[in-house]
């Protein structure tokens, strides 16, 4: 379904998602030398997923999609640790530190299953 829509369009979802994805953990991370980094980390993976994606065998559109995708499905799946993102960057950034850091294991999962949600929708969505 996906894979008939122009190309262009397909980028300028990839592009959203990313731009919503960063502003989310930008606001949720508070620490301005991971705002100049992390930006520049995603559109890395998108280079290195297409190539490896069109290596397989699969085409662009299917790799925009599922990028796009699975970049949403992760900010949504992150919502619920936006204030330990946000409380443990604070500390970070003043200069406390501890030997661990509790993650919730509900995060984790719900992180995770939303993701894959995500990458089964495009899946979908993309034959």
């Amino acid at each position: 379904m996906l894979t008939s829509v122009a190309t262009e369009w397909l980028w300028l979802m990839a592009a959203t998602a990313t731009v919503v994805h960063c502003s989310a953990m930008a606001s949720w991370v508070p620490v301005q030398r991971f705002w100049n980094v992390y930006p520049f980390i995603w559109v890395l993976c998108l280079a290195g997923m297409i190539a490896v994606g069109q290596a397989q065998g699969f085409s662009l559109a299917a790799m925009l999609v599922g990028y796009a995708f699975a970049l949403i499905g992760l900010t949504v799946g992150m919502f619920p640790s936006r204030k330990l993102l946000r409380r443990w960057s604070t500390e970070i950034n003043a200069g406390e530190t501890h030997e661990t850091y509790d993650y919730p294991r509900s995060h984790l999962t719900f992180c995770v299953v939303i993701t894959v949600v995500m990458l089964f929708a495009a899946f979908a969505l993309t034959r």
